[in-house]
């Protein structure tokens, strides 16, 4: 499933997860029988492959207009690695029809002295090129909210405001999608407010224990999971690399127009087509570029990272499915990780109930680029030698069939369901949801997940614990402080299960 990529907002989610899970009485007709909803966005792709979306609610007169396009990390060898969430940052500043737009204002009120300094008299021959720029004024009194994201697989940008205003907002997401500028004053100073965000992260221990997984996981291109990037690159970054990003990945057809909230369908699709068909289709970036394979884990690795924290973070993590590669095990992947969620579940019996744990949770990342699979478990010193036996004790036991009841298969696959209906109750977070799905999966994908969900066998969950985390290689991360390793008396040996 999509996770987000703050590790404790991350426990927070499952926390919060956990108590929604509470099951409900098992009804007669089984899983596969119960129809699964609909999701209903609809979508029309323009003749340069633009993807566009549309998931109408009125409910509320607001409107979400986003531009996801598929890059990330997972297209970052380490010279580019964390450039992708730079030129994120670079997205909203000034770009062709902005520069247009204030050299306008300074003719006509006759500012001779900035007309000059910006070299207006070349700026306005663009005119041709970027089109009418008097939306601009609109925007400025819209009232919108904008941001971005740049996660693995996925870099998303949106404005959110009144629904009046859809035109002005699509205009906008084009013009800085199309014509950037890279001023290089602006972009040194983006390096720095990045290097800024950088900071914040490696303040936070969870970012060390996440990391330090990550970087062992996927050992041979740790750079393609790593969304920040490191400061070294950051800090060396160049416009040239920016315009690089630029002629690689944002083309239209390797990009999605999502449009939600109070719209019709009909004139979306005609104002994308409006605004976005004179954007010139490009390569594949994936078949000019291919993604790297990351290769297996070849034996079990053990690593300890100390942080000045209270608990012990226990975290066990595989390599699992790929979107394309595997598809029926990312399903059975997030039923089996709502089946041991569920409070009633053995798993949490062994391991909550009995004191052992304070909290622990199974949870795979949906990826086109190999989705990990992680068990996250906070304990205390004095505990943490025995629950980590207790939980490869209970590892041991998943592909035992009696692990499970075919009421809690079920419950878990309603849960999940209902999870999404709850995301949708703010449609322009629900936004980036079919972002992310559309992006590290396709939207047919996306559009079919509950389908497949409900279709889930216990074979289908079998099978996907039997080939991605049954006896097979992993790696066992354990954070705490220096006097909580010396109470925990962990070692390697434990945190791999020998």
């Amino acid at each position: 499933m999509r996770k987000t990529l703050s590790f404790f907002l991350f426990v927070l989610l499952l926390a919060s997860t956990a108590t929604a899970q509470v099951a409900a009485p098992a009804k007669k007709a089984s899983a596969a029988q119960a129809a699964a909803y609909e999701i209903p966005f609809v979508t029309k792709t323009l003749a340069n492959g633009l993807e566009v979306i549309v998931y109408p609610d009125h409910s509320v007169p607001l409107v979400t207009v986003e531009l996801a396009v598929r890059n990330g990390s997972f297209t970052e060898p380490p010279e580019f690695n964390g450039l992708s969430h730079l030129y994120e940052h670079m997205f909203f500043k000034p770009n062709k029809a902005i520069a247009i737009y204030r050299c306008d204002l300074s003719k006509k009120f006759g500012n001779e002295a900035y007309f000059s300094s910006q070299n207006c008299s070349e700026t306005l021959k663009l005119k041709a090129q970027v089109g009418d720029v008097a939306y601009l004024s609109d925007l400025d009194n819209s009232g919108m909210v904008r941001n971005g994201t740049t996660q693995e697989e996925y870099v998303n940008y949106y404005y959110t405001a009144t629904s009046k205003h859809l035109e002005t907002l699509m205009h906008a997401l084009r013009d800085s999608m199309l014509y950037p500028v890279f001023d290089e004053a602006e972009f040194q100073q983006e390096i720095q407010v990045v290097l800024g965000e950088l900071d914040r992260q490696e303040s936070q221990p969870g970012y060390h224990l996440q990391t330090t997984m990550m970087d062992k996981l996927f050992y041979k291109y740790p750079s393609r999971k790593r969304p920040g990037g490191t400061r070294e690159t950051v800090a060396t970054a160049t416009t040239d690399k920016m315009r690089t990003i630029q002629s690689r990945y944002y083309v239209p057809n390797n990009s999605a127009l999502v449009v939600t909230g109070d719209v019709k369908p009909e004139e979306v699709f005609a104002l994308a087509d409006r605004f976005f068909s004179v954007w010139k289709k490009g390569d594949d970036p994936f078949v000019k570029y291919p993604l790297v394979e990351h290769p297996p884990l070849p034996k079990s690795e053990a690593a300890f990272v100390t942080q000045d924290v209270d608990s012990v973070f226990i975290q066990i993590g595989w390599q699992g499915p790929s979107i394309g590669k595997d598809n029926a095990s990312t399903y059975a992947a997030d039923v089996f990780s709502g089946i041991v969620g569920q409070p009633d579940s053995k798993f949490q019996r062994a391991l909550v109930d009995t004191g052992l744990a304070v909290s622990v949770d199974v949870h795979y990342y949906t990826q086109r680029n190999v989705g990990p699979i992680r068990i996250t478990l906070v304990t205390t010193p004095a505990k943490a030698k025995q629950a980590v036996a207790a939980l490869y004790k209970e590892i041991a036991k998943f592909s035992d069939p009696t692990y499970y009841s075919d009421a809690e298969l079920a419950n878990a696959k309603t849960a999940l369901e209902s999870r999404d209906l709850f995301s949708r109750e703010k449609v322009s977070e629900y936004t980036h949801t079919l972002s992310f799905w559309w992006s590290s999966t396709g939207s047919d994908y996306y559009r079919d997940y509950y389908r497949h969900l409900r279709a889930a066998s216990r074979a289908d969950v079998d099978r996907y614990i039997k080939t991605y985390i049954a006896g097979k290689p992993h790696v066992g991360v354990a954070m705490l402080s220096d006097a909580g390793r010396l109470e925990s008396k962990l070692t390697d040996q434990d945190l791999i299960g020998k």
